[in-house]
């Protein structure tokens, strides 16, 4: 760092009018005084001591003093800061025969003898080697932790002048130029404040970042360095980027082997080491473009976001116009056949960013479209060989050809006469898309090492795109295996309404091992689930799929919540002793009033009621979690009345790390008890009272439930022998009682299928009366139960056969039907549709 080379930049705004001269005065135009506008620029940093602990490359082309030798010397025996560091005697300290001016000597110092603000200053002093050197410092105390003291840089005011010191009216008789006198000025106070205040931090020495960012903002705050030429006409100094190009150099070393071959004496050119040393801040210059570029994209893992990142770190700075495609599979998070791209690929345009007028580019070239590509365009070249692809200019041939592709739209203004470099994004060896870049006509073409830049960035932004990709592809598959695992539970069941919500732990970690689900079971009743299985990511999940369809294939066969539970514990012993699970089951009997519940280590639920609206926590037996084996389970009844409301939840929304989880639990009461206009809303007030917490980490299942119970006139219930004059007995009961409901039209259907079932029960029923049972709710449900435990089958009945048709009348009739085995036998139900009133 602090190689030397920087420039007065005379091209930029602030600059001298032409035809003035610096002075202020009228003469020779000022551009053939200034230019040599490169001046070698010397930094040096000052320690506690007074001691250089810094000496750049710069600094000893200036004074003729070597880095080796510098390093550890008094600042004062090498540098003409008179008065920089509060000390009189510099002077005599000084080697060399010293004339000050400007801003040297007399400054005002603090109370310690240090400088308490910027100096600068210009002194004329002999030094080894040369006549006389004039030079142009600026001083800065810097303060804070560091060693730091003090930062010096120094310039050569010998570039400024038009002719040798000893011609006829040389400097020393040019007033104009014996005003120019370096000064400070506020960097916001010039244009392209931004750009110099940015490239600053390039002339530090080799340090911390942290320690160069002090030096810096330090240096920012106290003014920028700028040459005064009058009191109006301020230059900042700003670093010099022009460097020789490869072939220019190639070029010096042909004239100088010509001249060689001819015996003439070489070219009096740049050396190669300062070309080499050029070459290497124009390498550097692209490594920090690249470096920076890397830092502004990638900041966020989604595909949207990381395409605008990508476009936008290129222009203006590198291009244009930045157009960026993507294959069609890599929009969508899906995969892609392996081989290289063809013709008949898609790629969509996802992104383009310009610097030309707004909306000139909008209506030809949309955002969003997707098309393929001839083989004869640089595009289908980039896309197949994965190298990137240079046209120094598009040729008005090359122009049509490609506009040519694009139905009713002429493209060829936007292209023609351009330079273009297109870039192919890649990861793993894979094209996922490519870039066009595109410069205006009067900017430079580009080049070689434009070329390879440009491959180096878009190797990076394949990268971070194929990371966005595969986030996004991931994602995708952990939403869908979560929908997978947690079941869609209708709003409404047999005498109840339920609402569910499910927050997942963490962005990263989408699919959890916590899920709920509801059960039918016979006599209108509805098992109800909550459970967690201990852990995050893919196992958990599996675990939870694997427990959850146990625990649905159990409620199916009517199991008692204890006993299903033993089941349940029994099943995870077998899968493994790797996971442990906690879960809540409950059976709802909404024509008893009743809730049979078990538990298996998981939180208790709450109930509130609803004459008082008190909210509890209902007192269960705790039992271990799922897996741990040989571990009684216990049920306990609890009467509940319609209204009444049941909250069933797992630990990730009441526990929070570092808060006692009573706390939680107490606000869950509160929230739930909270009147809400419907089970939504209800769900809502609960998830905003404790799911926004911070410190949550742990995933979050809720199953609200409203107890709306079924009113005893809604049930009608007949006991009927095993004599088959029941048969007709049990057709005119329901034709009666659907009458009575207001029900007709569902008679003659639901008479049938009554008849089917009860002809099979009094058929198989070994002794115990068979139960008729309608139940009207949302739906109309008929239960038949006998004392016969083999479950009927669905069969295809031939032209012939006696039996075998009942159940496919029952098939095709209802709206829903199953079969169920019961502690005394088995109970066969259907469902009709309840017409709209």
């Amino acid at each position: 760092m602090g190689r030397g080379a920087w420039a007065m930049d005379r091209g930029t705004e602030g600059d001298v009018p032409p035809g003035r001269r610096p002075g202020g005065g009228t003469g020779a135009p000022a551009a053939d005084a200034t230019a040599a506008g490169r001046v070698p620029l010397g930094v040096v940093v000052v320690d506690h001591d007074g001691l250089v602990s810094h000496w750049s490359r710069g600094a000893g082309r200036l004074f003729g003093t070597g880095k080796e030798e510098a390093i550890g010397r008094p600042v004062v025996d090498l540098l003409p800061v008179s008065g920089a560091l509060g000390d009189e005697s510099d002077d005599a300290r000084h080697p060399a025969s010293a004339v000050h001016d400007g801003l040297g000597p007399g400054l005002e110092t603090s109370l310690d003898g240090r400088l308490s603000y910027p100096a600068a200053g210009r002194a004329r002093l002999t030094v080894p080697g040369r006549d006389r050197l004039d030079v142009l410092w600026w001083a800065y105390p810097l303060v804070g932790p560091g060693r730091e003291r003090l930062l010096v840089l120094a310039a050569d005011a010998d570039g400024l002048r038009p002719g040798e010191a000893d011609e006829p009216g040389g400097p020393d008789t040019d007033l104009g130029f014996e005003r120019i006198a370096p000064a400070f000025a506020l960097h916001t106070d010039f244009p392209g404040a931004e750009e110099l205040a940015r490239r600053l931090p390039e002339i530090m020495p080799s340090m911390s970042v942290d320690e160069s960012a002090r030096i810096v903002a330090q240096v920012l705050e106290l003014g920028y360095p700028v040459l005064e030429f009058s009191q109006n006409d301020r230059v900042p100094v700003t670093p010099d980027w022009g460097v020789a190009r490869r072939a220019e150099r190639r070029a010096r070393r042909e004239r100088a082997a010509r001249a060689a071959a001819q015996g003439l004496p070489a070219p009096e050119e740049a050396t190669d080491d300062e070309g080499v040393d050029l070459e290497y801040a124009a390498v550097r210059e692209r490594l920090e473009f690249l470096t920076e570029v890397s830092g502004r994209i990638g900041t966020s893992l989604d595909l949207a976001r990381t395409i605008v990142e990508v476009s936008k770190a290129v222009v203006p700075r590198f291009t244009d116009v930045a157009g960026t495609y993507l294959r069609e599979q890599v929009v969508a998070g899906e995969g892609f056949p392996e081989g290289v791209p063809d013709t008949t690929t898609m790629w969509h345009r996802v992104a383009l960013e310009h610097t030309d007028e707004p909306g000139r580019w909008d209506d030809v070239v949309p955002v969003g479209e997707a098309m393929p590509f001839p083989a004869h365009t640089p595009f289908f070249q980039c896309m197949t060989s994965g190298e990137p692809v240079l046209v120094p200019r598009i040729s008005e041939e090359m122009g049509h050809a490609i506009a040519s592709q694009f139905e009713k739209r002429d493209i060829r203004p936007l292209i023609t006469h351009r330079s273009m470099l297109v870039v192919p994004l890649k990861a793993r060896n894979v094209v996922l898309g490519f870039m066009i870049l595109l410069r205006h006509p009067e900017r430079a073409e580009f080049n070689d090492m434009d070329r390879v830049t440009g491959a180096e960035l878009a190797a990076r932004a394949g990268l971070v795109l194929d990371n966005a990709r595969m986030y996004t592809y991931q994602e995708s598959v952990a939403e869908t295996l979560q929908d997978s695992m947690l079941p869609h539970i209708p709003p409404r069941m047999a005498g109840c309404d339920i609402a569910t919500r499910y927050l997942p732990g963490t962005l990263l970690g989408r699919v959890g091992g916590d899920w709920f689900d509801s059960v039918k079971l016979p006599g209108a009743r509805t098992a109800l689930v909550v459970g967690d299985v201990m852990g995050h990511g893919l196992n958990s999940a599996a675990m939870m799929g694997q427990l959850r369809t146990a625990v649905q294939t159990m409620a199916a066969l009517d199991l008692p919540p204890a006993q299903l539970l033993r089941n349940l514990d029994d099943l995870a012993q077998r899968l493994g002793d790797t996971y442990l699970a906690t879960c809540l089951y409950a059976v709802y009997d909404p024509i008893a009033s009743e809730l049979h519940l078990a538990n298996a280590g998981h939180i208790p639920p709450v109930l509130v009621r609803a004459d008082d609206g008190r909210s509890e926590l209902l007192e269960l037996p705790t039992g271990a979690p799922i897996g741990v084996g040989g571990v009684p389970f216990e049920a306990v009844r609890v009467r509940v009345r319609p209204g009444d409301r049941l909250v069933m939840c797992t630990d990730g929304l009441v526990e929070v790390r570092g808060e006692d989880i009573g706390v939680g639990l107490a606000t869950l009461c509160e929230s739930a008890a909270h009147p809400a206009a419907s089970m939504d809303d209800a769900c809502d007030t609960i998830i905003r009272a404790l799911a926004t917490r911070g410190g949550r980490k742990d995933d979050v299942a809720l199953l609200l439930v409203r107890l709306g119970g079924i009113e005893p006139e809604d049930v009608a219930e007949w006991r009927l022998s095993q004599g088959p004059a029941e048969v007709g007995r049990a057709r005119a009961a329901v034709r009666e009682q659907l009458h009575a409901w207001g029900l007709a039209r569902l008679a003659d259907p639901a008479e049938l299928m009554v008849s089917e079932l009860v002809t099979n029960a009094v058929r198989h029923s070994h002794g115990r009366p068979v139960e008729l049972r309608l139940v009207r709710s949302d739906t109309l449900l008929c239960e038949v139960e006998d004392d016969d435990h083999d479950l009927p089958t669905l069969l295809s009945a031939g032209p012939t056969d006696e039996s075998g048709r009942g159940l496919r009348v029952v098939s095709a009739l209802a709206r829903e039907w199953g079969t169920t085995r019961t502690p005394a036998g088995k109970t066969v139900w259907f469902e009709l549709t309840l017409p709209r009133r």
